[in-house]
Order: structure tokens, then C-alpha cells, then sequence
């Protein structure tokens, strides 16, 4: 099944300008795995390692992944991946 995985401005760069793509999979880390094979250069802003970089946020359906099964978090037909980048200063 494809997800959609919302991509923000700052990393379009990295999916040919594109602000979804999909991905395939049966969790949140596969469909992002998926995307990031469809797109390599996503993968290191992204990870680290295996883990998502701490100021990174991947929201299922409105839901921090964090406050479920994080990467192992299932998805389903018409969910949605959003990737949003931690905002600082002041």
C-alpha cells in the first residue's frame, strides 16, 4: 500500500521539489525507508543511523510517532506521514 509522506520546503531539495512522495510499507520506518531509497540524499538529513535525528518530528496522522511505537508504528491505507523539522531560537 503507498503512504503519503508530506515533505517540508527546506528538504524539497532533496525529492526533486516534490511536497509528497509516497512510500511503501507496513510501518512508519519502512515507508521512510522506502522514500529514502527513492531518494538517497533524504536519508542523512533524516537518520542517524538507524534512529530518526532528534530534531526531526515524523507525525502519523497528526500523532507524534515518539508517543506511539516510534518507527515501528503500523500504518494503513490513507494514513499520512509528516516530517517536520524541530524550529529553535527565540
Amino acid at each position: 500500500m503507498a503512504i503519503a509522506v508530506q515533505i517540508p520546503s527546506p528538504l524539497r531539495i532533496h525529492t526533486q521539489g516534490h511536497d509528497t512522495v509516497l512510500g511503501q510499507g507496513q510501518t512508519v520506518g519502512q515507508v521512510l525507508d522506502d522514500v529514502t531509497r527513492q531518494f538517497p540524499e533524504l536519508r542523512q538529513r533524516l537518520f542517524d543511523g538507524n534512529q530518526i535525528r532528534r530534531f526531526v518530528n515524523v507525525y502519523l496522522n497528526d500523532e507524534d510517532i515518539r508517543f506511539l511505537d516510534n518507527l515501528d508504528t503500523p500504518v494503513k491505507d490513507g494514513d499520512q506521514i509528516s516530517i517536520i523539522p524541530a524550529v529553535a531560537g527565540g
